[in-house]
């Protein structure tokens, strides 16, 4: 018996080689009519997408929500084809573009709440701990002591309810393919760049920094006139030394 409505509809997979040619020349046209194409290069023969522990931890964020899981698959296919032609990371928002079975790549439009101050101030209240964490963030590397507050329960990297996505494709799924490959995509820009994580989630790099580099300097100001025991008096002097 005929159904009026479709409760399944079914897409083609276009063949790998067809989808890196039709990126090839999206690229190309789109230089051709002077657009600012920045494509995401996956990385040649390695197993995983991701090579830094910024975008390791993103994509390992990303693949625990059971709510993706039956897109991610695809997603990975298509990513790791070349297909993400474009992806710029702008202030809590993903706008890129990636290639399909169609001649024009699909627009994917992808948002991430921004970190709330409580937050905020909880990162800078740990980083402000050590010099050294602050020293490690300005030079793009990740302190193994921030380790649980980012990929811990609650931590910062962004819950399904956080991140919201639209594309242009005509597949109405929670989650298209197209958007999962450019969700990769994000994991790779971070191997690029850790810094673009904070621009994601809303925070001004350089205005992070500096409150946690003033918080430390305040914390040890108003400890710099306490005694500290690592101070020796005269009588430990004569104990350690002999000095009479």
């Amino acid at each position: 018996m005929g159904r009026y409505w479709n409760t399944y509809t079914s897409f083609s997979q276009p063949a790998v080689e067809v989808l890196r040619r039709k990126a090839q020349e999206s690229v190309r046209d789109a230089q051709k009519k002077g657009r600012d194409y920045e494509p995401v290069i996956p990385h040649r023969g390695s197993r995983q997408i991701c090579e830094s522990w910024w975008g390791q931890a993103w994509c390992a964020n990303l693949e625990q929500y059971a709510d993706y899981a039956s897109r991610l698959e695809r997603g990975r296919r298509y990513f790791r084809s070349g297909t993400v032609v474009d992806l710029k990371i702008r202030g809590g928002r993903v706008e890129a573009r990636v290639q399909g079975s169609r001649k024009v790549p699909y627009k994917v439009d992808i948002r991430i709440s921004p970190l709330s101050e409580e937050k905020c101030q909880e990162i800078i209240a740990r980083c402000g701990r050590k010099i050294q964490t602050i020293d490690k963030l300005i030079n793009g590397e990740f302190p193994d002591e921030l380790r649980d507050l980012f990929t811990g329960e609650n931590g910062l990297f962004p819950s399904p309810r956080e991140i919201s996505f639209n594309c242009s494709c005509p597949d109405w799924a929670l989650m298209c393919k197209h958007v999962a490959a450019a969700m990769y995509g994000i994991g790779v820009r971070f191997d690029e760049n850790p810094f673009y994580f904070f621009h994601l989630r809303g925070i001004d790099v350089d205005r992070f920094i500096d409150v946690a580099l003033e918080n430390k300097v305040e914390s040890m100001l108003r400890n710099a006139e306490q005694p500290s025991e690592r101070i020796l008096r005269e009588t430990d002097l004569t104990g350690l030394f002999g000095v009479l």
